[in-house]
């Protein structure tokens, strides 16, 4: 889900120390769309295989996960599961937003301005069938559970973390907070930096652990009068929000009607904006659909299934790809991989 509400939360910076011995529920798809949109060459192609077949995705799987893997912290990866009839607006509009950015590399390249040109390819990242099989494999035989949800896998992960399964979700964006996910880990990476959206640069950057308790108190909101502010400052099931209200204004919104939701959305106008009734997203995502008879079981790697996967089948160097399992199974921490670091 999409929503504008980050600027109203706040989180504190934590060490990649203190994840030691967690279980972190993912939000795949993700963190598979950031290794798409950052991996990729000076000219904003994406990483490829000799036959052309795109490697990022996995490039960013096994160098991440491995190294976080040898800092003793266990992931659960969830995928997303049957798309809500609302949001299927707002997959066409994020295809329009991708063909506009392609024309717009295209023109890009024939100036040969390779600065726009990898502005642009970062904001046409697809992710395809292949590629979630591919990633999916990977995962796999690195030994960590996959979890298919029903719905929307920020959900899912949210539900697991509610059920004590999970220590948090693991994504770059707070949606699952609006799902009811006690709590959040952004910026989860070893290399401490990380690519500046639409730019060439790289920031440093810290882990961070946002608290849905701590923000709801904070803010002095329920957990439904947060799906409120989100539902009129904008989310994938109705697009850009209500007009005129961003997430400070909803909050004041929200405070002043305070349970009343129907004067809420009656102040806000609601009605004049979007044809759908608020109570149908409301209770979307307040009801989404869950998957509860899930199994998480960890195994140790499968060393021939990476290798045939990564270096059989993607061209992957077969000495950096065997150094890392060799490390995995002795449970060394693992240095950074020159020319890597830029990525995680």
């Amino acid at each position: 889900m999409g929503t504008p509400i980050t600027d109203l939360l706040v989180g504190k910076e934590i060490t990649i120390q203190e994840l030691k011995g967690k279980i972190l529920a993912v939000d795949t798809y993700n963190l598979l769309y950031q290794f798409l949109s950052s991996i990729r060459q000076p000219n904003g192609t994406p990483l490829m295989d000799s036959k052309g077949r795109t490697t990022s995705h996995l490039i960013g799987l096994f160098n991440r996960i491995t190294k976080l893997m040898l800092e003793d912290i266990k992931f659960v990866f969830v995928f997303d599961g049957e798309t809500p009839e609302l949001k299927k607006k707002e997959r066409e509009r994020r295809k329009k937003l991708k063909l506009e950015a392609q024309d717009l590399y295209e023109e890009a390249k024939q100036r040969e301005d390779t600065r726009e040109m990898k502005k642009y390819a970062s904001r046409t990242s697809k992710l395809d069938e292949e590629m979630i099989k591919e990633a999916k494999k990977l995962i796999t035989a690195l030994g960590m559970p996959i979890i298919d949800a029903a719905s929307e896998g920020e959900a899912q992960a949210a539900f697991m973390v509610q059920n004590k399964d999970c220590y948090a979700v693991v994504s770059q964006d707070t949606d699952s907070l609006i799902f009811g996910a006690p709590l959040v880990v952004k910026n989860l990476t070893i290399s401490g930096k990380r690519k500046t959206i639409n730019k060439l640069t790289y920031k440093n950057i810290s882990p961070e652990l946002i608290s849905l308790f701590d923000n709801l108190n904070n803010l002095g909101v329920t957990q439904e009068q947060l799906i409120v502010i989100a539902m009129l400052a904008g989310t994938d099931y109705n697009i850009g929000g209500v007009k005129g209200i961003g997430p400070k204004k909803a909050l004041a919104l929200v405070k002043n009607n305070k349970e009343d939701y129907e004067a809420t959305f009656k102040e806000a106008k609601w009605d004049e904006n979007f044809d759908i009734e608020w109570q149908e997203i409301f209770y979307l995502i307040k009801k989404i659909p869950v998957k509860k008879d899930y199994e998480l079981e960890w195994k140790n790697p499968d060393s021939e299934a990476i290798i045939k996967l990564l270096v059989d089948e993607h061209d992957f160097n077969r000495e950096r790809v065997e150094k890392t399992i060799e490390k995995l199974f002795k449970g060394k921490p693992k240095k950074e991989q020159k020319g890597l670091g830029e990525f995680f």
